[in-house]
């Protein structure tokens, strides 16, 4: 219940990121130094509660997960702007294509015959949603491959939020993750205007529509959902939160239809059907 809980909050941060205005790079640094923020007294009450056990080695463990999860959101706040909501969050979601071997490399949770033939499966289905989105719409293929980058980017931080389920209170891990990786997009973001000029000032003021959007991605899909998501993964295999994980376009799809009118194409069904089934073959368990 709680990571369907956090599927459906997550599936909420593409319609944050159509109807914000705040460039990017800049919007995924606020939404994740803000997270990080909120979660810190979750953190200092870990500390209490369990005095000299985060360690400088603990500390250590979570700065490839900050680096990875910034350039995730980047990417796909990003590529979300570039093609439909339903795209964007599909292929997002479709971690399961390469989470099998993330999770064999990183944790060594043996991946089975089955699971490599669902996989195939729904990267084709990802395949047929690119190449008809470039056929018909070039600009949406441009975002597809955006977002499929920052989907392969994921898989790679849900495997690091999986290895390091030993840590003794989950705050310890979430806390330092979202506050590393927002600084690491404020840098960016810092980088991009000063010396590329490709990023809005940091320091310029928001119209109070725009700080409201900005606390309501940081809180609903991220200190909610994201964490959520790294909760059951402590307690779950990997594949089977990616594969519930994969229910996020149906949410977000409803959503943009109610918000946007975005009515998916023909491709769309078909590639999810594709996704679908590929994620029904890798979890169906043996006779």
């Amino acid at each position: 219940m709680i990571l369907i809980a956090g599927v459906v909050c997550c599936s909420t941060a593409v319609i944050f990121i159509k109807l914000s205005d705040v460039d990017p790079v800049l919007l995924a640094a606020y939404r994740l130094t803000l997270a990080g923020v909120m979660l810190a007294p979750f953190f200092i009450q870990a500390l209490k509660r369990h005095p000299g056990v985060f360690m400088p080695r603990y500390f250590k463990r979570t700065l490839w997960p900050g680096l990875i999860l910034g350039l995730h959101m980047i990417l796909w706040f990003v590529g979300a702007r570039l093609t439909p909501a339903v795209n964007s969050t599909l292929i997002v979601s479709a971690v399961p294509i390469v989470m099998p071997f993330t999770l064999y490399f990183m944790v060594r949770e043996v991946v089975n015959r089955r699971e490599v033939a669902g996989t195939f499966i729904a990267f084709a289905g990802v395949l047929i949603l690119g190449v008809s989105d470039y056929y018909f719409s070039p600009e949406h293929a441009l975002g597809d491959a955006v977002c499929f980058a920052s989907m392969v980017l994921y898989a790679v931080y849900l495997a690091f939020a999986r290895r390091n389920r030993d840590f003794v209170s989950i705050w310890f891990y979430l806390a330092p993750v979202y506050l590393g990786a927002g600084l690491i997009c404020l840098t960016l973001g810092l980088i991009g205007w000063t010396a590329f000029d490709i990023v809005e000032s940091p320091f310029r003021s928001y119209p109070g529509r725009d700080l409201l959007l900005i606390l309501g991605i940081a809180l609903v899909p991220t200190v909610l959902g994201h964490s959520c998501i790294n909760y059951a993964l402590k307690h779950l295999r990997g594949q089977t939160v990616t594969i519930i994980n994969l229910s996020q376009f149906i949410f977000a799809g409803l959503m943009a239809y109610i918000v946007f009118v975005e009515i998916p194409g023909g491709s769309f069904y078909a590639s999810s059907l594709l996704v679908m089934s590929g994620a029904a073959i890798a979890i169906r368990p043996a006779r």
